[in-house]
């Protein structure tokens, strides 16, 4: 548990990559905005998160029904983790932001989709 990263994920790390290498600038963890966004474009009001699939409840259904060990606690950790996700995706779209959220899977598998999807986000606001 104590290697497990909340920040800087493989994932994380590619994604921006690929938006740097492509001139976007952006911020990382804004202490100051509500559930520190991996990324975020101030000027846009754009915040994207990387979720780790265990961790944020991918596939969750059928997931939960899969753990073997200390089943009680991870289902409750997990379900607070996606409602908390929910939560905050919700204050901050409240707040004027626009929340993008990517899977882990998504981002490693599929990044140029998850580049577009950004640049079109960020085009379709300038208009």
């Amino acid at each position: 548990m104590k290697r497990i990263k909340g920040k800087n994920t493989k994932p994380e790390k590619k994604l921006r990559h690929a938006l740097w290498r492509l001139g976007l600038r952006y911020r990382l963890h804004p202490k100051n905005l509500i559930g520190k966004p991996d990324i975020v474009f101030v000027s846009k009001r754009i915040a994207i998160f990387v979720d780790g699939d265990f961790w944020h409840g991918y596939d969750w259904k059928v997931r939960k029904n899969q753990l073997k060990i200390n089943q009680e606690f991870w289902i409750s950790k997990i379900e607070r983790n996606i409602k908390r996700d929910r939560e905050n995706t919700i204050k901050l779209i409240n707040a004027g932001w626009c929340v993008l959220r990517f899977w882990e899977h998504e981002v490693l598998k599929n990044l140029d989709r998850c580049v577009k999807k950004i640049i079109f986000v960020m085009d379709s606001d300038s208009n």
